[in-house]
């Protein structure tokens, strides 16, 4: 498979507005043959996630995004999408040094704070596509102020897979390094739905190739249910969650960035922090440039509920009728042959973030099911 890209840079590309057009493949460019593709995994994620630690689960696989950001100094524009546990992007040759070391960090970080796995690898997109696979990338503004990836060709995925084979072995830096994770952070509770049930839906063509205009009939059908049943299936409201106090996540996101401060001093200042913007939300005040309700509204616009990486993932809010007629259509398409899904109902889903400002709108809060997610979604695929 030749390389015709023209593909020039990542932030040229065009931005797609209506998240319905994920799925129409000409909107995709496939990335030059000398970028690279970085991957991580959280290793028996599913039963860690059973075990209850789908924080510390969802914290690793953002974690590999907040390290290669700040290792790029804060620069975001790259394309990457999270999965849940774990996470994938695409850069230049000449950054793949930069970026596995962040990545050893990373790795060596889990297993040292969160006692989880995490692989990572890379791969060059020239590689991908002479083991007969490719990579396209694509852009959906979120809001005005975010843009996410969406990845399409079956290459990323392809490529997971080889990962979790034991392809492309990586190394872990050495005891006691730390990544750079200055801005991750898990402070919200979980998210709980208004319209009945959290589900997390994942169907992927059967093919491996999403170039399929079943597949994207299928894609198309799903987005339009929800689109008019559940005004998209959001599960954060139009006005974004509610600040708490004591944050959840304490513990997590001070280990994440306490860099050389002690734990306990790090936690004491994350709580201060969020005493003041839960006081804040609270009196409806601002404090400087800083606005409670503005952050909040796009907290909800930023979250990445719905996504495209070689098939569509969504963590949407439904009723329970729109769950039935969601499961209708996915289960008429697998009859068909077209793709395989998997399909999770969950009382709660959960964000994780990463907000490099509290002064800028462009803050990321990724969103997966607290009761397995995308991980356990995937394993029923595979099972």
């Amino acid at each position: 498979m030749s390389n015709t890209s023209s593909f020039t840079s990542y932030v040229a590309l065009p931005l797609l507005s209506d998240f319905a057009s994920v799925a129409d493949v000409e909107r995709y460019v496939p990335l030059p043959d000398d970028w690279f593709v970085a991957m991580t995994d959280v290793v028996k994620s599913t039963e860690a996630i059973r075990d209850g630690h789908y924080k510390a689960v969802n914290m690793a696989g953002a974690a590999a995004i907040a390290a290669v950001i700040n290792a790029r100094d804060g620069d975001a524009d790259f394309p990457f999408v999270f999965g849940g546990d774990g996470t994938a992007m695409a850069l230049p040759q000449s950054e793949r040094a930069l970026v596995e070391e962040a990545l050893a960090a990373t790795a060596r970080w889990v297993e040292e704070d969160l006692d989880l796995t995490l692989r990572t690898a890379t791969v060059s997109v020239g590689d991908i596509r002479r083991a007969g696979h490719d990579v396209r990338v694509a852009r959906f503004a979120a809001s005005e102020a975010m843009t996410y990836a969406l990845f399409s060709g079956g290459g990323v995925s392809w490529a997971e897979e080889e990962m979790k084979a034991g392809a492309f072995p990586a190394h872990m830096a050495e005891p006691g390094t730390r990544p750079d994770l200055e801005g991750l952070s898990c402070r919200w509770k979980p998210l709980t739905p208004e319209r009945g049930t959290i589900l997390t839906i994942l169907a992927v063509p059967r093919s491996g190739d999403d170039n399929d205009p079943a597949f994207a009939a299928v894609v198309h059908a799903l987005i339009d249910l929800l689109e008019t049943a559940e005004r998209g299936g959001r599960p954060v409201t139009d006005e974004g969650p509610a600040f708490a106090w004591p944050p959840a996540g304490l513990d997590l996101e001070a280990r994440a960035t306490r860099g050389k401060r002690s734990l306990a001093a790090q936690k004491a200042k994350i709580a201060t922090i969020s005493l003041l913007a839960w006081v804040l939300d609270r009196t409806k005040r601002n404090l400087g440039d800083f606005d409670p309700v503005h952050y909040r509204r796009y907290t909800a616009l930023n979250a990445d509920f719905r996504k495209y990486q070689d098939g569509i993932r969504m963590t949407v809010d439904c009723a329970p009728d729109t769950v039935t007629r969601v499961e209708g259509i996915l289960r008429a398409a697998r009859d068909a042959g077209t793709l395989d899904f998997g399909l999770l109902r969950q009382e709660s889903a959960v964000m994780t973030c990463f907000v490099p400002s509290i002064h800028s709108d462009t803050h990321f809060h990724f969103v997966d099911g607290a009761q397995g997610g995308y991980a356990a979604a995937a394993a029923s695929i595979k099972g």
